[in-house]
């Protein structure tokens, strides 16, 4: 399992086994002890990262470095990233929330006991007007292949299984919990989701409204139906440079002609300016390196994996998927900003979007859920999740797990294998 390295004031640990030595690694010299985490996972992989807590957004990781095998040195992936809004409209149009600067998010960490963090370490987390709260979890949790690869011939067959590293709190909004989850993959991939749970607002069963659904018995009660829009903010800094480019590559299949096949014509667009992306079907985004390359020369970047949504159309700043703004330190939320940024300055993120050059972009995800309930969300509501991937592309040369008697088929593989 490696180790899993966090503190902060007095901590909790998990009802686990000790875990083994630190690293021997370099830990990250910019954050304190009490708030770094750092964790060595299978195939000798290192996360290290700084965290910081708000009243508004909730947990924050900054620093996040990847030092993969083979890596002389931590490889710089993100400044910061966190939650940027909990969007929470309701189908009637009696109700709307932006539960991280509107309803308390920040202040409803939760306490967390043993069970909940399983082989791993929960820590005590300073809040203000509230005290501390023992609401931090950092542990470790199998994932299961990390890869499989049989040889050609005999009976060979390399394969690994994989341990990420899970870094979560959980807030209670309501009567909604959410459970904020950062998760680390020893190949190099980021998963940001954010899990529902808790209980339906008993306040919003309405039998005359006609979008709720039935729960309970017979179709006395109606639970309304409404929908979450998560956004998460992203400052990347990859290889420490904050100056990374934006590309955005579109797939077009043009069917065949006569006796022919289908063909795919696949073309790179450099977003030079601020952007309201659409995710459409073989679309994707990546940021890239402004210095940084790995050793085949290729310059690494981070691909934007979207989990599964639905696009709220309700209000401008929910109708794209994803936001390539300019940073500037006073846009920090996706909608209802509360920071100062001026005079008249616009408080949501579609407005951000007008036309600057991209030279330091800020990323924004947003990833919605419209939640219809059924009898099963009562009691309590299972975990419904939404999210996306961060996945590493050119980072390394080749995977950076591949075993040592394969080290050698860097783009030759042995048709014998």
């Amino acid at each position: 399992m490696g180790t899993l390295a966090t503190t902060a004031g007095a901590t909790t640990a998990a009802a686990a086994p000790a875990a083994p030595a630190a690293p021997t690694a370099p830990a990250p010299a910019d954050c304190s002890a009490a708030y770094r985490v750092q964790q060595k996972l299978d195939g000798g992989t290192v996360w290290r990262m700084c965290w910081r807590y708000s009243t508004d957004s909730g947990l924050i990781l900054d620093k996040v470095t990847y030092q993969p095998p083979g890596e002389p040195a931590p490889i710089r992936v993100l400044n910061s990233a966190k939650l940027a809004q909990i969007h929470v409209p309701y189908d009637d149009g009696n109700a709307e929330y932006d539960d991280l600067t509107g309803a308390g998010f920040g202040w409803g960490l939760q306490n967390l006991k043993p069970g909940e963090c399983p082989g791993g370490t929960i820590t005590s987390v300073k809040v203000p007007e509230v005290g501390k709260v023992n609401g931090l979890c950092t542990t470790t949790r199998a994932r299961g292949h990390a890869y499989r690869m049989a040889a050609d011939t005999g009976s060979k067959v390399w394969q690994a299984q994989g341990k990420d590293l899970l870094v979560y709190t959980v807030n209670k909004v309501g009567w909604y919990e959410y459970i904020s989850e950062w998760r680390f993959s020893s190949d190099g991939t980021i998963g940001m989701n954010v899990g529902a749970t808790g209980s339906l607002s008993p306040v919003d069963y309405n039998a005359t409204d006609g979008r709720g659904w039935p729960i309970g018995k017979g179709a006395r009660d109606y639970a309304t139906s409404h929908a979450h829009n998560v956004f998460w903010k992203l400052d990347f800094g990859l290889d420490g440079s904050d100056k990374g480019r934006v590309e955005q590559f579109d797939s077009k299949v043009t069917p065949p002609a006569g006796d022919g096949r289908p063909t795919v014509k696949t073309t790179r667009t450099v977003v030079t300016r601020e952007l309201a992306g659409d995710a459409r079907n073989m679309r994707w985004w990546r940021v890239v390196s402004d210095t940084g390359k790995n050793k085949d020369g290729h310059a690494r970047s981070y691909e934007i994996v979207p989990g599964h949504t639905h696009t709220y159309a309700g209000r401008p700043f929910t109708r794209h998927d994803v936001y390539f703004t300019q940073a500037r330190a006073c846009e920090q939320f996706a909608s209802n900003n509360i920071l100062d940024c001026g005079q008249g300055a616009p408080d949501s993120v579609d407005k951000w979007v007008n036309g600057e050059t991209l030279k330091n972009p800020a990323v924004w995800v947003n990833i919605g859920f419209h939640h219809i309930a059924r009898d099963e969300d009562q009691q309590p509501m299972p975990v419904h999740w939404q999210g996306f991937q961060l996945a590493p592309r050119d980072v390394t040369a080749m995977n950076p797990l591949t075993p040592a008697d394969l080290a050698g088929q860097n783009g030759a593989p042995n048709l014998g294998s």
